[in-house]
């Protein structure tokens, strides 16, 4: 049997992402060592142009994510983890929430990452405080100035500790929780915790 045919029985001939029919495809998520059904999706055109542009996402179409992540196939998984981070740097606080609810064990979890920018020998730019300082995941930073928060009705104030930060594909922004709400900070008004 084909890895196409293997992921048409799979998938119920739909897409794995979103469940369109049209236009389907097999996708090998990378990185790629040797191509086969474990490590590949069936994938509709629109998915799979938009997995493969490095452009902006189309916000609408990806919120069929919060059905396809929990799939108990580990390549969606990966895909949906990958999705769920790219629009978490277009400030999309929904897909924060859904990627902290996806759990995979550190293998999966290392696959997943390995497919981001950057972390196949590119450098990328590492997030800075506004004093310059490097800033890691699980970070805790310090407000230098109040934030009102859009959409959340309220105003971070000054002094505010935000622990457990999370990076984001933006080295200019991160994310982290303020009075209980998921948000994206930018780094220009945040100073790294001793």
């Amino acid at each position: 049997m084909s890895i196409e045919q293997a992921l048409i029985e799979r998938s119920g001939n739909r897409c794995e992402l979103c469940s369109s029919e049209a236009n389907l495809s097999v996708y090998q998520v990378p990185p790629v060592t040797e191509e086969s059904e474990d490590r590949a999706l069936l994938l509709c055109g629109k998915c799979l142009g938009e997995v493969e542009s490095g452009e902006a996402l189309d916000v609408n179409h990806w919120r069929c994510l919060n059905d396809s992540m929990w799939s108990q196939v580990p390549a969606v998984q990966v895909m949906a983890w990958r999705l769920l981070t790219r629009l978490i740097g277009q400030a999309e606080i929904w897909a924060s929430d859904q990627r902290d609810l996806l759990y995979m064990d550190p293998e999966l979890q290392s696959w997943a990452e390995a497919g981001q920018a950057g972390s196949d020998g590119e450098s990328s730019a590492a997030t800075l405080d506004s004093n310059g300082t490097p800033l890691e995941n699980g970070d805790t930073v310090t407000l230098i100035k109040d934030l009102p928060v859009k959409g959340a009705g309220f105003t971070a104030k000054r002094g505010t500790a935000v622990r457990n930060i999370s990076l984001t594909n933006n080295p200019e922004q991160i994310e982290g929780r303020v009075n209980g709400v998921r948000i994206v900070l930018l780094t220009q008004y945040l100073k790294k915790a001793n």
